[in-house]
């Protein structure tokens, strides 16, 4: 079983028989960076229009068994998730409307102060507000997970401690490793996956130590590293694969409608642009080479099959149903 559980594609025919190529069973996809609740319905709509167009390659997930549906019938599910807040604008009552369209993931923030949290590049970390945490409670009701990626250090921690089911941290990796503001000190790592939560390990350049030059071998001896201190169950990949976009979306994804100015954020030093990925992984079809990886590194079968999949299959089984 093989499940990315974060990318952000330029999706298309080519990129969906990539993931069958691949073995990919389920992804989850981001529908949402800055969009608010009509802009991501809209978003909804174009995906239901590909499970038209595709259905011998995709069709929608919604819970853990569609995965099982999917192996079976030889596609890939597609999860959907938010990166930011936006789509339920200041209405807590758009949290459960989000999940029934679909959403199984929401950030509460993206990189930026918001009305639920404190994102990572701000220079304060007021934690889980008021607002957010009423979101949350009402999150864990539904079904719709918690998802800390671009969140700063307090209010990760805070937001694992508040939250009565398991939180994630979808695309990322230890700050011990990467020094980059998204990264997370083990600390947080500690307060998610104590709490029964997942960390998805991230093959974004910017993430990575050495970026585009990072070694296949070094990026798994650090998943072995991070399993020595946490061990291997709460522990997964989130790629944070953004094939075939234009450098103009991570524009959008940065900036969004808050700033006139543009935000180059890590690791540029002119206009924003995708750095190349590792030679590695360039798709979905280089999945093999990761779990490869982890073979070599020293993981068992059983290890490996957990974090390349049933790991966050596991996850989805038990936060994506409503509270009982």
């Amino acid at each position: 079983m093989r499940i990315d559980n974060l990318q952000y594609a330029n999706w298309s025919e080519k990129i969906f028989r990539q993931l069958r190529e691949g073995g990919v069973d389920a992804i989850h996809v981001t529908i949402a960076y800055h969009e608010n609740f009509r802009e991501t319905v809209l978003n909804f709509e174009k995906w239901n229009r590909w499970f038209e167009q595709y259905p011998d390659l995709i069709m929608k997930g919604q819970w853990a068994a569609d995965i099982d549906a999917a192996r079976k019938t030889g596609r890939t599910a597609i999860f959907f998730g938010f990166q930011n807040p936006s789509p339920i604008e200041d209405d807590i009552g758009l949290v459960e409307i989000v999940h029934t369209l679909g959403a199984r993931f929401m950030q509460l923030t993206y990189n930026n102060q918001s009305l639920l949290a404190t994102g990572c590049y701000e220079a304060e970390d007021i934690g889980i507000t008021r607002m957010g945490k009423h979101v949350i409670k009402e999150m864990n009701r539904v079904g719709l997970v918690v998802d800390m990626s671009h969140s700063a250090d307090r209010s990760t921690i805070e937001a694992a401690e508040i939250s009565e089911r398991p939180i994630a941290i979808t695309h990322a990796n230890p700050y011990s490793w990467a020094p980059a503001l998204r990264n997370k000190k083990d600390d947080v790592i500690r307060a998610v996956t104590d709490n029964g939560g997942m960390l998805g390990f991230s093959v974004y350049p910017h993430h990575l130590k050495d970026k585009s030059d990072c070694t296949l071998e070094s990026f798994c001896e650090m998943i072995a590293r991070t399993a020595d201190k946490f061990g291997t169950c709460n522990l997964g990949i989130g790629t944070d694969l953004c094939q075939d976009q234009p450098d103009t979306i991570v524009e959008w994804m940065r900036v969004g409608r808050w700033t006139k100015e543009i935000d180059y954020g890590e690791g540029s030093a002119s206009a924003p642009g995708f750095p190349e990925m590792p030679n590695w992984f360039r798709d979905n079809r280089d999945f093999g080479n990761i779990e490869n990886g982890l073979k070599a590194v020293g993981f068992s079968e059983e290890e490996v099959a957990g974090i390349m999949g049933r790991n966050w299959y596991n996850f989805y089984a038990e936060n994506f149903t409503p509270a009982s």
